[in-house]
């Protein structure tokens, strides 16, 4: 964007904004409590909400486009005469705050205050020492958080600070966490305010157990959460930080939000005696390659095992004494799954590489070969799996190519020592036959795509892709004891007998590299925790899962608990809710339903981080994704808690305490039916609480990003559910979700400067800049666009918009009065209806964009925040038709004297344009030409016959060819037709009207005037077409005038201004024959713009023709020797003699070659 050269006019803007949030304060305009409402005429309400946003920074314009959803939709509903209630919370739930703390404290005690930190390229070197041999990094996996992008490029938490604009005697502060949620929740607030946005702020508070209210309010939530069964205690996989001890869930990540533990079958490749030289120290101990593979049912076509000859691996001891052999990273995972003794702990007993274990033999379970080979596969990634990967030629394309590799290139099998009887006997095995692919499937694939190595990745790509999917839906199996079932229906079958019998294991790991903020990579473990559970409870475990899940419960106690989100029933009501949800998106449905679907167990609680203690356990905290689920229902109740302070501090306006607020206090707040509980608080009080909470609820709207549907969102309707089982009406009404925001096309991100605070943007385009920019920027669920070049023509449009009205003020009594009953009149006031009309609609839909184009204009009356939605009144289709009509014949004849006035084509450069003309007729037709006529009519019976369609064009060409009346038009009519169906599209059934539903000639003749200065001509006439010659009946249709241009002779006369100093100068213009005063003023005044109301020109002829042009005029005499022309007079013209007369009255004078104006 360019720099501006001055800020006038936002700061004019911006000084209005402040005089008007000052009053709304003052007034208290969005303070409104249930019980002051009884006297309102109006009992619907609307309470709109927007997830409070995490307290570690400054609100950014991504916050801001979201918010701006909720605050629009409260505009529009305010208008249309609804209690509105618009509340506003700050999260600080969690790890970020704590983990930034303790990060600023680390800081601090490594570097000093302020912290000296070293050389980036010296930092760089010891981490890669540190980390090189333990975990091998992608950077390529996982997305960037919204954490990571806050932080920019800076690495330490300190330069983070410094990017805010804090000092260092500031940022030392912030290594307590409690001085994060005394410093940015006030400073979010003040950024909301001067948004103007229609917030009750007496309602607002911060969360975690600061605040004693909403700590008792989440307490009372999971008592009740447990006391209905929805909290458990049980063995779940889950993403986890070792480094945190604890899980890391979305909100606690750097990279890798949205990540889920991904299952594997961890299948056991026995290593066969004689060990190889590098694993004889181990003789004794049963030695196992372990492949992770997400496909158990093709065990049975093994051929091989591959490793990477240049990879690194380790061999260690697990719980059971055996021996795995794998990469550093799988083995990191499994020890967090009760693999070792030791959770956590890896004992590695041999380190190699790939190339010691090649040609090694194998056992492999359900394969029909008793031995197999490790061989070397040269593509094997590092970040994936285990980095043994087991080799099934007969359905992986991948296999096959490598396979094949090594058979033909017997180089290849001497580089690596692989021996022939290890490569040659060995044929893929066919196990599942695929429709179109037959039983060996990677075979017939890569002859069809011509795959000629393993090196061919592209077409090894689309070979899986359309093998894959495939078989596992239309796959039949061919082995005994499962020849004739479907994949799809013995996978978990296959994979469980493996399990049984002890040849695989479940081992899970992140689906993409996940780090935690306090920048660990993330494993999958197996905890005891505390879940809202999410899978059926009468799941069926293996004996050996089961083995594994008891031993770790013994080692592993400090864990966090779940909510069972895929209980069955619970799951149902949550469908119900959903069904009868708003979401104004097909693609937000679709997203829900597919997270209900696979939603399971979610770990509700942590040991680190800020929030509220979990009652029955105090060791616990409940996570920021679980107390932040049906805190809605606080906000009804908070001003009458809190005293307006964010903390909870103040004194009760009721008078009650924290301490008061119990279970059964909640409970009856809250249900309906729930009984008066023992408390000494008065009845009358709990009543008005009650009360607050009965009139507001449900939540009407819910607004938030796309990006929250697979956890926040879905965990909102899950727990409105498990709450109000039996109280529909208290379920949510409507969610809308929105894409991410780009700025100015591209991502918002600190490292390159691309990124706006809320704050930033206020002060660059004023609150209401902003806002047209915020709205402009996009309605659907992909992402928006909010363009800084938008904001600023919303700057200069609402500047103009200001000083019009100013203007039009100061003018009032000069404006136009009397009825409103012309032409313009009428279908001004349609337009504005209809106007009023699509906009409703469009605010209805939250099409915000569409409402910004469809309804940019105000109703003034003391205050915008004390009016109503515009009453739309009755809409003239026909008249608004009728003046579409009007404008597309102005465009269309002056396109075509643009036309008129171009040189005639041709190799002569002497050719001079022709004279602009002075005279326009315009022909309009009653009826269509015969030809179009008949065609009309045919394609209107095929419209009404054939339920509103018409037939292809091959069918009505042949059945208007058949028609004798169309035999010499046929070269028109197809055009003709092309034409019809098109405008069919856009304009729908009356294109096939027969007749105009207006009165051209009428229409035109209302605005000849308009259209003759539009077109700058002396006169316009209107005819019928049955009046012009052949060619014009011909071409000329309903709706579709045609015109003649020509230019009337004329004689030329002087004009002269006899005023000093009037600004007024002589000129020459043309008489024609009939011209009148006002025609020859209407031509001076094209002539002389300085001339504005032709009403103070006075036109004067001299009594003596001949020698009063000669005479000096005399100063204040200019009317001396002059006779004035009045309406009456009609000019006449000799052009052979070019002499030009008058008649008036009866009376005649001659002219002569002079005549006299004056501007009064």
């Amino acid at each position: 964007m360019p720099e501006r050269k001055g800020t006038a006019k936002v700061d004019f803007l911006k000084k209005i904004e402040k005089e008007v949030q000052q009053k709304w304060d003052a007034k208290k305009v969005f303070e409104v409590n249930a019980s002051n409402l009884e006297k309102q005429t109006s009992k619907d309400k609307y309470f709109v909400t927007f997830p409070y946003p995490y307290m570690n920074g400054r609100l950014h314009l991504g916050h801001t486009f979201s918010l701006s959803k909720c605050e629009f939709a409260v505009g529009y509903q305010r208008l249309k005469g609804k209690t509105c209630l618009f509340p506003f919370g700050l999260h600080c739930t969690g790890m970020p705050i704590k983990a930034c703390a303790d990060k600023l404290k680390r800081e601090v005690e490594l570097y000093g205050c302020p912290p000296d930190f070293p050389d980036e390229e010296e930092e760089e070197e010891e981490i890669s020492v540190k980390t090189e041999d333990i975990i091998i990094k992608d950077k390529a996996k996982g997305k960037k958080s919204k954490a990571a992008a806050k932080a920019g490029s800076s690495k330490y938490q300190w330069d983070i600070m410094k990017s805010l604009g804090l000092s260092d005697d500031e940022i030392v502060k912030f290594s307590e966490a409690e001085h994060w949620l005394e410093y940015f929740p006030p400073l979010a607030v003040q950024d909301l305010k001067r948004m103007g946005l229609k917030v009750d702020w007496r309602r607002s508070f911060i969360t975690t157990d600061v605040n004693p209210y909403y700590d008792s309010f989440v307490r009372w939530q999971f008592l009740t959460l447990r006391e209905r069964s929805r909290i458990k205690f049980g063995k779940r996989y889950t993403i986890y930080s070792p480094k945190d001890g604890q899980p890391c869930m979305d909100h606690d990540r750097q990279t890798g939000e949205g990540v889920g533990p991904q299952e594997y079958t961890l299948i056991k490749l026995k290593v066969l005696e004689p060990y190889p030289s590098k694993l004889s120290g181990l003789k004794g101990k049963n030695i196992f390659l372990v492949a992770a593979t997400l496909r158990p049912e093709t065990m049975f076509g093994q051929t091989n095992c591959w490793v990477r000859p240049d990879m690194k691996y380790i061999g260690f001891e697990t719980m059971h004494g055996d021996i795995f052999i794998c990469t550093q990273r799988a083995a990191r995972n499994m020890s967090y799954q009760g693999f070792t003794k030791d959770n956590g702990v890896v004992p590695v007993v041999k380190e190699l590489m790939g190339e010691d274990i090649l040609g090694v033999s194998l056992s492999a379970p359900l394969t029909s070969y008793k031995v197999i080979y490790v061989l070397p596969m040269l593509t094997i990634k590092e970040d994936k799996g285990t980095g043994v990967v087991t080799s099934v030629p007969s359905d992986s394309p991948d296999d096959f190519a490598a396979l094949r590799d090594l058979k033909k290139k017997q180089a290849l099998r001497v580089k690596y020592g692989i021996r022939d009887d290890m490569v040659l006997p060995f044929e893929p095995v066919p196990i599942i036959e695929i429709p179109d692919f037959g039983k060996l499937s990677a075979v017939t694939i890569c002859d069809e795509l011509k795959i000629q190595s393993q090196n061919d990745r592209e077409k090894l790509a689309e070979a899986k892709e359309k093998l894959y999917l495939r078989g596992f839906y239309d796959g039949v199996m061919l082995v005994d004891g499962f020849k004739g079932q479907k994949v799809q229906d013995v996978k978990k079958t296959i994979r469980n007998k493996m399990i049984d019998t002890g040849d695989a294991y479940i081992y899970m790991e992140p689906e993409k590299q996940v780090m935690s903020r306090s920048s660990d990579e993330c494993v999958v473990a197996l905890c005891d925790q505390w879940l809202v559970s999410l899978i059926d409870s009468k799941q069926k475990f293996s004996p050996v899962t089961l083995l594994i899940l008891d031993f770790f419960f013994l080692i592993n106690l400090s864990t966090p608990r779940y909510l069972d989100y895929g209980e069955e029933n619970w799951k149902k009501q949550t469908s119900q809710c959903l069904k009868n949800l708003e979401t104004y998106c097909e693609e937000t449905r679709r997203n829900f339903e597919a997270t209900l679907d696979w939603l399971q167990e979610h770990a509700c609680s942590r040991t680190y981080g800020l929030g509220t203690r979990l009652p029955w356990d105090e060791q616990w905290l409940i996570e920021s994704l679980s107390d932040s689920t049906i805190y809605m229902a606080f906000y009804t109740v908070a001003h009458l808690l809190q005293g307006g302070n964010l903390h909870g501090q103040a004194e009760s306006p009721l008078g009650i305490r924290p301490q008061q607020m119990t279970k059964e206090v909640w409970d009856y707040i809250f249900f309906k039916e729930a009984p008066f509980p023992k408390t000494q608080i008065p009845k009358e009080k709990l009543d008005q609480l009650k009360q607050e909470f009965e009139f507001w609820y449900p939540v009407d709207l819910r607004a938030s990003g796309k990006d929250l549907i697979p956890n926040h969102l879905s965990y909102f309707l899950y727990n409105h559910v498990a709450m109000w089982p039996e109280e529909c009406d208290k379920w949510p009404v409507a969610v809308r979700a929105n894409g991410h925001l780009l700025l100015n096309s591209e991502k918002m991100s600190k490292s390159t400067g691309n990124f706006l605070t809320l704050s930033q943007a206020v002060d660059k385009y004023s609150a209401d800049g902003m806002r047209l920019a915020l709205a402009d920027a996009g309605d659907t669920v992909e992402d928006a666009n909010f363009v800084e070049a938008m904001a600023d023509a919303g700057i200069l449009r609402l500047y103009t918009w200001v000083e019009w009205v100013k203007e039009m003020v100061a003018n009032w009594d000069s404006l136009r009065s009397g009825p409103a009953n012309t032409f313009n009149d009428k279908v001004f006031a349609s337009e504005m209806n209809a106007g009023i009309i699509k906009t409703d609609q469009n605010y209805e839909k939250m099409m915000f964009k569409e409402a910004l184009k469809t309804g940019f204009f105000e109703f003034q009356p003391d205050s915008i925040m004390t009016a109503s939605w515009p009453l739309a009144g009755p809409v003239d289709e026909s008249l608004i038709r009728s003046s579409q009509y009007l404008m597309e014949v102005a465009h269309d004849l002056r396109l075509r004297l643009k036309s008129y006035m171009m040189p005639a084509k041709g190799k002569k450069s002497d050719k001079q344009p022709p004279e602009k003309p002075s005279h326009c007729t315009i022909y309009v037709a009653k009826n269509y030409p015969s030809w179009q006529h008949i065609t009309l009519s045919v394609l209107r019976n095929h419209f009404e016959n054939n339920s509103g369609k018409l037939p292809d064009n091959k069918v009505i060409a042949g059945e208007l060819g058949s028609l004798p009346e169309l035999k010499k038009y046929m070269k028109k009519v197809m055009p003709f037709v092309a034409m019809i169906k098109e405008n069919l599209e856009k304009m729908g059934p009356r294109v096939l009207d027969l007749q105009l539903e207006f009165d051209e000639q009428a229409v035109l003749m209302e605005n000849i005037v308009y259209l003759t200065n539009s077109l700058e001509l002396e006169h316009i006439e209107v005819k019928f077409a049955s009046e012009a010659e052949d060619k014009v009946r011909e071409d000329c249709c309903p709706g579709k005038p045609l015109n003649v241009f020509r230019t009337e002779p004329g004689v030329l006369v002087s004009l002269l201004n006899p005023q000093p100093f009037s600004g007024h100068f002589s000129t020459k213009i043309e008489i024609r024959q009939g011209d009148n005063r006002d025609s020859i003023l209407r031509r001076l005044m094209k002539a002389d713009r300085g001339i504005k109301d032709l009403s103070k020109v006075k036109l004067m002829r001299f009594d003596d023709p001949v020698l009063g042009p000669r005479r000096v005029p005399v100063l204040g005499k200019e009317h001396a020797e002059k006779t004035p022309i009045t309406e009456h007079a009609v000019f006449h013209v000799d052009l052979m003699n070019k002499k030009i007369h008058l008649t008036e009255n009866g009376l005649r004078a001659d002219i002569g070659d002079t005549m006299i104006y004056l501007v009064h």
